[in-house]
């Protein structure tokens, strides 16, 4: 099986998880913890034995007091075969191995258990991303990696098919936060434990131009009226059920007993004849 490529330092992860417990920007974290209780409530199945996987799995403990909580690592604390729901919050995009974590909850799941994994997705801070990118061919007349690249949603659904997991639907929704000033985002990213942890980030000192003119271009570019900037979070939902007989299953070709256009109630037309030279 082919290595997976290096993209998160997970040294330099820990260390930035480890810094935001001590002034913690949690909102997205305390949104999705809402998010979740309201996509179950519409959900006719009770669940008895959930886990989470999360950076931060303290945050989870109120609402989910007998949850097996497990801290978000490359190899999973998680039994094979135990749980109904598994929760996977808001940190799949810094994994190095995407479809190996997706492989490790199906197997925690018992037969029509629930898998919800939450991660940002492709739209998140755009904004920055765009300011950042112009500042730096406007001073170095070049590009660095200092933004995590985060997956497409269009991508993410067959990921859920090679992990396993049956009848799978890939959503999204964008959460935007306003802040004072660019600088007041980079604050927050830090207390998140979102702050750079790319494996190919610049490890020199960063030229304090580069900041001022990167927030000078985000100013101009995605400032409100009332003078704050905006930044878009896109958070993505994947949805996966372990496989189990009582769940529905698409007919086998040929299989139908109404023809369509019997259904429609269409007015067929014979077709003109094939003419050939």
């Amino acid at each position: 099986m082919q290595t997976p490529p290096t993209i998160t330092d997970t040294q330099a992860l820990a260390r930035n998880r480890s810094r935001a417990t001590r002034r913690p920007a949690f909102f997205l974290h305390d949104m999705l913890r809402r998010e979740v209780q309201q996509r179950l409530g519409e959900i006719n199945k009770l669940f008895s034995s959930p886990a989470i996987i999360s950076a931060f799995p303290e945050i989870w403990k109120s609402d989910f007091p007998t949850a097996h909580l497990v801290m978000e690592n490359e190899d999973l604390a998680l039994g094979v075969g135990r749980h109904d729901l598994v929760i996977h919050a808001l940190s799949l995009h810094w994994t190095n191995d995407l479809v190996g974590q997706l492989v490790q909850c199906r197997r925690a799941l018992r037969p029509d258990g629930l898998f919800l994994g939450f991660l940002f997705g492709g739209q998140t801070l755009n904004e920055l991303r765009s300011a950042l990118a112009q500042a730096e061919v406007s001073i170095s007349g070049g590009l660095s990696a200092r933004v995590l690249p985060m997956a497409e949603i269009r991508d993410l659904g067959a990921l859920l098919q090679r992990a396993g997991l049956s009848l799978p639907v890939a959503d999204s929704f964008t959460q935007t936060a306003l802040y004072q000033d660019p600088l007041g985002l980079l604050h927050d990213l830090r207390n998140m434990g979102e702050a750079s942890a790319l494996d190919a980030r610049p490890r020199r000192f960063t030229r304090r131009a580069l900041f001022a003119q990167m927030a000078q271009t985000y100013q101009s570019h995605y400032g409100t009226t009332d003078g704050r900037v905006r930044a878009s979070f896109e958070i993505i939902c994947l949805t996966g059920w372990a496989p189990d007989e009582s769940q529905q299953k698409p007919l086998r070709p040929g299989s139908a007993v109404t023809r369509l256009a019997d259904a429609l109630k269409a007015i067929e037309k014979p077709s003109a004849p094939n003419k050939q030279g």
